[in-house]
């Protein structure tokens, strides 16, 4: 569980998320809770407009090499796991204009 007002890295990002490879990638058939914890935790300790910016940077640069199933699949995580959708899992998501 992240702390409120935690500054989001790319690392906190990479690791909060990382229980949803299998899913993303194409291997697991569910999206396991500690993934859903993940993507939840995330979206809480996004209090401000810089976190969630960030936040969408550091998806966007981990998703540049993606395949547009991997993309599609990562865009439903926030919908599987009841999260609050902060901004569009798309490679061309603009993250400057993540409010």
């Amino acid at each position: 569980m992240l702390a409120e007002g935690v500054t989001i890295t790319c690392n906190l990002v990479y690791s909060s998320l990382e229980p949803c490879l299998g899913y993303v990638l194409g291997g697991g058939l569910s999206v396991s809770s500690e993934c859903c914890s993940g993507i939840k935790s995330l979206h809480r300790s996004a209090c401000t407009i810089a976190d969630r910016q960030n936040f969408c940077r550091c998806i966007k640069s981990a998703g540049s090499d993606a395949t547009e199933a991997q993309v599609s699949r990562a865009a439903k995580l926030t919908g599987i796991c009841r999260a609050n959708v902060l901004f569009k899992i798309s490679p061309h998501v603009d993250c400057s204009k993540v409010k």
